[in-house]
């Protein structure tokens, strides 16, 4: 269900690209996003609302210039949307609860992992290190890194 946040709120605990990322639709530059080319082990969370989005199990580097996942954590927690902004037909993620713009999802991932490539802005995204995750609430994830 989706949360209504306050936008001037946002605005104070908000980067200005986080807000313009999550509540404007906007776009980082490729190759400049903080979880480009990061892979610890963890998982990213909504920046507004800290709902879990991806793991780190499922990031690969697709050499799109942002970070690419293969799938999110539960699909269910995810929305939608058919974006056909720019002359372009593409699908745009957004998150569950906050509403946050995250990026889109394409059909040219790897074939072996479900052929999708989740194409999402580090602006929208908080990293959780997998020895973290009990002590910031996400114990329920740790299922993901136990056999890593």
């Amino acid at each position: 269900m989706k949360k209504a946040y306050d936008k001037e709120e946002l605005k104070k605990r908000l980067t200005r690209e986080q807000y313009e990322v999550t509540q404007n639709e906007a776009t980082e530059a490729p190759f400049t996003g903080e979880y480009d080319d990061f892979y610890e082990d963890g998982i990213y969370v909504d920046v507004v609302s800290g709902e879990p989005l991806f793991s780190s199990t499922d990031k690969y580097d697709a050499g799109c210039g942002w970070p690419s996942f293969t799938k999110p954590i539960e699909k269910q927690d995810l929305k939608e949307k058919l974006d056909m902004k720019y002359g372009m037909i593409r699908t745009e993620v957004r998150s569950k609860e906050a509403d946050s713009h995250l990026g889109h999802v394409f059909n040219d991932g790897p074939q072996e992992a479900g052929g999708l490539r989740y194409c999402i802005n580090s602006a929208a995204m908080r990293f959780v290190p997998a020895e973290r995750l009990e002590e910031e609430g996400y114990g329920e994830y740790k299922y993901l890194f136990e056999n890593n």
